[in-house]
């Protein structure tokens, strides 16, 4: 019993201390974020101490720790895990999607995509489906799976020939990336995508590592062109306050908005 409970204690100070080092905190820096003496955070860390389940949530809340890897920790320190994650059309998240659907439906005639932490598309209003019949070729875009926002914008078959300033603007989408692996909100999988994006062709090598100095400003201005018609939009990134559910803290919500005159009159003859 007492070596089982040894390499729970172990495996979640290790855990724990994963977490740390990604948020660059030294323990006595997550120590004053909590609270508590660092000798105590440095005995749990060891696995010289067990961490009660309170004090499994208060380092993982000091660590603002998404709430899928908070149940990690608190398996990993021998308890039940404490979040949920609800299908999106589960019942029980029947109000949540009313308000996605009213958002959806307040941004027409213009684009709105729903996000998951993998930027993979859940949902889209009328005006992202209008946009995307117009830019893309549905035949082409088969082989490359599910819709995921990043892959679109990236892909050589996708919009990349159609956005006019596109290293500027996949330059900024690339750092939202990069942060999502950084930060541990993507999990592996963002890792994965991000490998993919990099090596597309054509993709600065410069990209491939995190850029502390670019901008994380939740607008991002983008020129698409095809034909005759010319669409400037800049677009916004939100996300659900206090969730309590993994599910609604990784959902996303992309909104575009025109950038000029033109693109207004232009988006609502594209609807019309």
């Amino acid at each position: 019993m007492e070596k089982t409970r040894a390499a729970i204690t172990s495996g979640f100070g290790d855990l724990l201390r994963q977490w740390r080092m990604r948020r660059r905190l030294s323990q006595l820096d997550l120590a004053g974020e909590a609270g508590i003496s660092s000798r105590h955070l440095s005995f749990v860390e060891t696995g010289r101490a067990q961490p009660s389940r309170e004090m499994v949530l208060l380092l993982s809340r000091a660590l603002d720790v998404p709430l899928r890897d908070r149940n990690d920790l608190l398996t990993a320190a021998g308890y039940a895990a404490m979040y949920r994650e609800s299908g999106l059309h589960a019942p029980a998240m029947a109000q949540a999607r009313r308000a996605l659907d009213f958002i959806l439906r307040q941004q027409e005639p213009y684009p709105a995509l729903v996000l998951d932490r993998h930027w993979n598309v859940l949902e889209v209003n009328e005006g992202s489906a209008r946009f995307q019949a117009w830019f893309l070729d549905a035949s082409a875009l088969a082989p490359l799976g599910p819709p995921n926002a990043m892959r679109l914008m990236f892909h050589p078959r996708a919009l990349r020939p159609h956005i006019v300033n596109w290293e500027a603007t996949a330059a900024s989408m690339i750092q939202w990336l990069h942060r999502d692996v950084v930060s541990g909100f993507g999990g592996a999988e963002a890792r994965v995508l991000l490998e993919e994006l990099l090596a597309y062709p054509d993709v600065p090598r410069q990209w491939r590592t995190l850029d502390v100095e670019a901008s994380t400003a939740p607008f991002l201005p983008i020129e698409f062109t095809k034909g005759d018609l010319t669409l400037r939009y800049f677009t916004t990134l939100t996300s659900l306050g206090t969730p309590h559910d993994i599910t609604l803290q990784e959902l996303r919500v992309e909104s575009f908005f025109p950038a000029d005159e033109a693109t207004e009159e232009a988006t609502r003859r594209l609807a019309s």
